[in-house]
């Protein structure tokens, strides 16, 4: 083969492999664009589960104030039973917890401190069953937000070959891969060797976001008479303590 010919397919060579590596950059490139916006969906995930357990908080004080209405342990074991919240752990903590007055003791009009107790009982379940309903409309949106970004993700997952990106990145060298900044500021020359890992995305979970599911509660209506037998029960057996209450 003559020196022409040899120079010419060298050069036909260095072009394709010139072709070939800008076709894997901009594959990365679209990778990494891509990727960052699940990212940034699930940064927008953990912030409203921050809100949302900021909210549950706020219904676990209105648990709180309802249970401290019960005196005693006995009662407050009737007032789970009566709600059926079974042994979450979140929810069962806030009815066990002392009431330290972050929300205040509602006010109710009554002739007799008998009655007054009674329409107190009623009222702070009134609104503890209106915050956590308004509470279950935010944890399911959370949760269909969730169901959607994990459809992206295995969406994104499934758009890429990832053992050729990995196959790639490996041949980079580091000086390379800074220069040409195909990774941006998503791995150093150190994280290099776990690429596997930190190219894979995990599915965001209520779980893993620790955020508490709902309790689902009974209607007001539905358990008033109850509510107002144990009330008149705790007040036979524990009128002093309630009338220091009500003071």
């Amino acid at each position: 083969m003559e020196i022409n010919e040899v120079c010419h397919s060298l050069m036909e060579e260095d072009l394709v492999t010139s072709l070939t590596r800008q076709v894997k950059e901009e594959v990365i490139g679209n990778y990494l664009l891509e990727r960052r916006l699940i990212e940034l969906q699930i940064e927008h995930i953990n912030t409203q589960a921050a809100e949302i357990q900021r909210l549950a908080r706020v219904v676990g004080q209105r648990l709180a104030r309802l249970s401290s209405l019960m005196i005693q342990p006995d009662m407050q074991s009737r007032l789970q039973d009566l709600l059926g919240m079974g042994s979450c752990y979140f929810w069962v903590g806030c009815l066990n917890a002392k009431f330290k007055r972050r929300v205040r003791l509602i006010w109710v009009r009554a002739l007799t401190k008998k009655v007054k107790f009674r329409k107190v009982i009623l009222e702070s379940y009134s609104r503890l069953h209106y915050r956590m309903t308004q509470y279950k409309e935010q944890y399911e949106e959370l949760t269909n937000e969730c169901s959607a970004v994990n459809r992206n993700i295995d969406s994104f997952q499934k758009n890429f070959d990832l053992l050729s990106i990995l196959n790639f990145l490996r041949n980079l060298d580091t000086s390379g891969i800074e220069r040409k900044k195909i990774l941006g500021d998503n791995f150093t020359a150190m994280e290099m060797a776990e690429l596997d890992k930190n190219l894979y995305i995990s599915p965001v979970s209520m779980e893993k976001l620790d955020v508490p599911a709902p309790l689902d509660l009974p209607e007001s209506g539905s358990i008033r008479g109850e509510l107002s037998n144990l009330a008149e029960e705790i007040f036979q057996h524990y009128g002093k303590e309630v009338k220091k209450i009500l003071r």
